[in-house]
């Protein structure tokens, strides 16, 4: 009779991620849901109104909005 290795146990780590210690989503300014959403929509319109690409219209209508906000700032 063979005896079976047991891979050796894993502690757990104390650290917690940084995004873990918030236990709050991060508040956008008053607004700027709204707008990145209308943009977001646009986006969708624009591409085909595409099911599967929620994520990156939501992406890439929050970069065009922070850059019109940057270039208002300028």
């Amino acid at each position: 009779m063979t005896s079976a290795v047991k891979p050796p146990i894993k502690k757990k780590s104390s650290k917690r991620s940084p995004l873990a210690a918030s236990p709050q989503a991060i508040e956008l300014p008053d607004g700027m849901r709204e707008r990145i959403s209308r943009k977001a929509y646009e986006l969708w319109q624009e591409r085909g109104y595409r099911e599967d690409q929620d994520l990156e219209n939501w992406l890439d209508a929050e970069a065009i909005v922070m850059e019109e906000i940057h270039e208002a700032r300028e």
